[in-house]
């Protein structure tokens, strides 16, 4: 099973920009996107890819956050958000149950300049871990996302400059280590030890050209699927967003 995630930053505009061509080329089994920017409404203004079905969780406020979920098998079972209100209405999770393992699609909150958000993100992240645990006994679990946090120092260009900025906090860091050493795999660095590996880019000019990024979108799976995992891979020539996409295949 191939899996895509990326963060397209307005599927709108991802879609003038090619969107369907790379799903055309790519050919994966699923598609999973964040900060899609539509609200229910506009919906149908959008073609699902043949072949596919759609599944999506959208948020009231306009231009804002939104998940789609594009899946050429059908779900048992689609379930969107924590049951948090607060994090719920702003549509940043939904759970797609597969008969062998649970599909996460996930877009965690920025921290923000100086950090205005922080406090609502880690109370966010410690809501998503809850949830995951508890999800994870009944069946493993499979996350893509945009997790806005550079993990470690390898996943991001400029770590020393960026210690006390949003998504290279020591909490939001730390959060990471814990939620790894619960039972979850970072995908990407079973084949790739190395930095220099990105997933955004500032949109100042030539950043992307310099490879000056950050790492914050990820393939995490349950520990005991990390055998089956046969791929992990950042799409860094595929343009159409400030993020690029992430490509997985496993076995399952």
């Amino acid at each position: 099973m191939k899996l895509v995630s990326w963060n397209v930053n307005g599927v709108r505009s991802a879609i003038r920009k090619g969107f369907f061509d790379f799903v055309e080329e790519e050919g994966a089994d699923i598609y999973l996107l964040q900060e899609v920017k539509i609200q229910e409404q506009d919906l149908s203004l959008i073609p699902t890819p043949k072949n596919y079905h759609i599944y999506h969780f959208l948020p009231e406020k306009k231009g804002y956050a939104g998940l789609i979920v594009y899946s050429k098998d059908k779900p048992r079972s689609v379930l969107k958000g924590l049951e948090v209100e607060i994090f719920d209405i702003e549509a940043r999770v939904m759970v797609l149950e597969y008969d062998k393992f649970y599909l996460l699609n996930a877009y965690f909150p920025h921290s923000r300049r100086e950090l205005a958000r922080l406090d609502f993100k880690l109370e966010f992240n410690k809501v998503f871990l809850e949830y995951v645990e508890n999800l994870s006994k009944k069946k493993p679990l499979v996350i893509g996302g945009d997790f806005n946090v550079a993990h470690e120092a390898r996943d991001l260009a400029n770590p020393k400059q960026n210690e006390k900025n949003a998504g290279f906090t020591i909490q939001e860091r730390e959060w990471f280590d814990g939620f790894l050493k619960l039972g979850f795999v970072d995908t990407f660095r079973i084949f790739e030890k190395e930095n220099g590996y990105y997933t955004w880019w500032s949109n100042r000019p030539t950043v992307r050209d310099r490879n000056i990024g950050w790492r914050i979108d990820y393939f995490i799976v349950s520990k005991r699927l990390e055998k089956e995992v046969k791929s992990s891979k950042i799409l860094h020539k595929v343009y159409g967003s400030d993020h690029c996409p992430i490509e997985m295949e496993i076995n399952i």
